[in-house]
């Protein structure tokens, strides 16, 4: 394969994501479906590895997949104003918010059966047992 093509695996490589995970994305049509070589592989360009790139940096930001959509359909016009990422990225900033104030809740509660656990108790005087609900 030529310099400027790219193998299903390498384009994995270059990325860090899946094989698999690369061809979801072109069942869905995140990622467009790519040429073919005389011998009918997959023949994917810079292009490809670009936006497969985006998508993977948005969704280790915890994007959904639904945003990183819309966030890849705002970035093909450059002279679009940014109004509508910024409101996409604050409103998933939102949600990280919430969930990290989800965390700290459970956090707080965790912390707190551990704190009356009685070291070297039998099971049946277990703080946190007790704390989880009836024994099954």
């Amino acid at each position: 394969m030529s310099h400027d093509r790219l193998t299903i695996g390498d384009l994995a490589r270059r990325t860090g994501v899946k094989v698999e995970t690369i061809r979801y994305y072109e069942r869905i049509g995140m990622l467009p479906a790519p040429g073919r070589t005389p011998g009918n592989y997959r023949a994917y360009d810079a292009a490809h590895l670009a936006r497969l790139s985006f998508i993977r940096r948005a969704r280790d930001l915890g994007f959904h997949l639904e945003q990183v959509r819309a966030l890849l359909a705002l970035s093909e016009d450059a002279r679009r104003p940014c109004a509508e990422v910024d409101e996409i990225a604050s409103a998933h900033l939102r949600e990280i918010d919430a969930k990290l104030a989800d965390l700290e809740a459970l956090r707080r509660e965790l912390a707190a059966v551990v704190g009356r656990c009685r070291n070297g108790a039998a099971i049946s005087e277990c703080r946190i047992i007790d704390a989880l609900g009836p024994r099954a």
